[in-house]
């Protein structure tokens, strides 16, 4: 059963967006260390989706949850 207001697509775009900037531009999210995103946690999360998605990873993170994300990374073909 779906929560109501959920979209499992969420989580694929979580999965598969790559960081637009800084240090660690064109990297998967789920593959930024996360000393860097407890950083953006203190600092404050970037406007629009990808602070969005940022503080989503940063839930995954730190409760250990990356390994339910890499299944729907989408490989390069």
């Amino acid at each position: 059963m779906e929560s109501p207001g959920f979209d499992p697509q969420y989580l694929v775009t979580l999965a598969n967006t790559r960081m637009p900037f800084g240090r660690y531009a064109g990297s998967l999210l789920i593959d930024l260390p996360e000393a860097y995103v407890v950083w953006f946690s203190h600092q404050g999360w970037p406007e629009g989706e990808v602070g969005e998605l940022l503080a989503s990873l940063y839930v995954v993170k730190e409760n250990g949850l990356e390994s339910l994300l890499r299944p729907l990374v989408r490989r390069p073909a």
